[in-house]
């Protein structure tokens, strides 16, 4: 069951419209309709929202792991790969509470439905580099296509979310900053954004 599902069960048992949570989670219908449906991936501060809405630990909608802490993360030693939905995430850094940065190698998976993803916000700022296939990336009320080489950074409180709209792999180096909630970020988000 993927993070999306779980959360669509936790609605059901307590009895929740999606219009009830989307209002308490401060998130559109259509964005938690799509994340329910494994059709894009969420921001781990508005998880930890969602979390706080049903009483339950953000730890219920992921695997626990341990992380090592390290200076240097080697190719063959990166084993902190979570997956939501139509995303694979793996770490690029060890855990430190004294660090801001969270870079991830993300790779997206071509999305059968083809639908634009819904745009959303969250504290902190993103940077995104293309390293292959072609991303779908949503600021505000613009859409644009990023290829191979091609990187952007901005502040997360616009509007934005990318998806993948291609029948190929996509995969982007992107680093976060910022307070997620005070949670962090490898562990509660053994996933994938």
């Amino acid at each position: 069951m993927n993070i999306g599902e779980k959360v669509k069960s936790l609605r059901s048992q307590h009895k929740m419209t999606l219009k009830d949570l989307a209002t308490q989670a401060d998130l559109s219908v259509g964005f938690l309709s799509q994340f329910e449906r494994g059709m894009t991936t969420i921001d781990v501060a508005h998880l930890q929202t969602i979390a706080d809405i049903f009483g339950v630990s953000i730890q219920i909608f992921f695997a626990t792991k341990e992380v090592q802490k390290r200076d240097v993360i080697r190719s063959y030693e990166r084993k902190d790969q979570r997956r939501l939905n139509n995303a694979i995430y793996e770490s690029l850094s060890a855990e430190s509470a004294d660090l801001t940065m969270r870079p991830e190698l993300l790779i997206l998976l071509p999305d059968e439905k083809q639908e634009l993803p819904e745009a959303y916000t969250h504290e902190g700022e993103e940077f995104v580099y293309v390293l292959a296939g072609i991303l779908t990336l949503v600021i505000k009320d613009k859409v644009y296509q990023l290829y191979p080489g091609d990187a952007t950074h901005f502040n997360s409180m616009r509007l934005h979310n990318w998806a993948n709209q291609g029948q190929s792999l996509v995969k982007l180096l992107v680093v976060h900053s910022g307070n997620l909630g005070g949670h962090d970020h490898y562990e509660s988000q053994a996933i994938a954004r």
